[in-house]
């Protein structure tokens, strides 16, 4: 069976009817919308049940990430970090089963330990484990190698959206070949953060497989 990929987006803004015209006249229609279940202050504005209604209205679906932490140290850590998660994805309404990111950011500090009490605890919640990463660069291609060598397990449970390397901006109709860097030892990487910060419309853009996209609500 041959592949499929599919365009979208993600953002720290809310999504709304001006910054949807944006991307639709920049870059065409985004199949999927990446959003943060809370807000960070400097960083990113969290969903609203308001803010979920428009993007499911318009026929997109949502790819729900939690940020409300600055380090990934600890198993501990780990399992309060998916239990809120969870919490928060109940909250707005988000079935399980839906993919849930953890977003680790190149310059966090990461452990095997965190990644193993994320991925297990996300998993007893009812969602499915995904992490944010950059491979390349930052602790957390060792700190994932480590936890699947410890448990096979990590490496099927849990979905990687990878965010390098970075690719020339554009859109829905002449999206980069799929070509995301992965950890040392692998991994399911099912979406692709090639672009970021698009001065256009202040998005970054990715490129899923079509098999992740129905995962998503």
């Amino acid at each position: 069976m041959v592949t499929r990929y599919e365009w979208g987006v993600d953002s720290a803004r809310h999504a709304s009817e001006g910054l949807l015209q944006c991307i639709l006249d920049n870059f065409g229609f985004p199949r999927y919308w990446g959003r943060y279940l809370l807000r960070v202050p400097n960083f990113s504005e969290g969903l609203s049940d308001e803010e979920i209604a428009f993007i499911r209205g318009n026929g997109i679906k949502l790819l729900p990430i939690y940020n409300a932490f600055r380090e990934a140290l600890g198993y501990e850590q780990g399992i309060f970090a998916a239990t809120d998660a969870a919490f928060q994805a109940q909250r707005l309404g988000i079935p399980q089963g839906v993919p849930l990111f953890a977003d680790i950011e190149p310059f966090f500090s990461v452990d095997a330990e965190w990644i193993e009490g994320w991925t297990e605890q996300i998993y007893l919640s009812g969602y499915k484990s995904g992490i944010y990463n950059a491979p390349l660069i930052g602790a957390f291609s060792d700190a994932f190698c480590t936890a699947v060598e410890r448990n096979q397990a990590i490496r099927m449970l849990t979905i990687l959206w990878s965010a390098q390397p970075e690719a020339p901006m554009s859109g829905a109709d002449n999206p980069p070949a799929f070509t995301p860097a992965s950890p040392e030892c692998g991994g399911t990487v099912a979406v692709w953060q090639y672009s970021r910060d698009l001065p256009e419309c202040g998005i970054d853009t990715n490129l899923a497989t079509s098999r992740f996209v129905e995962m998503l609500w």
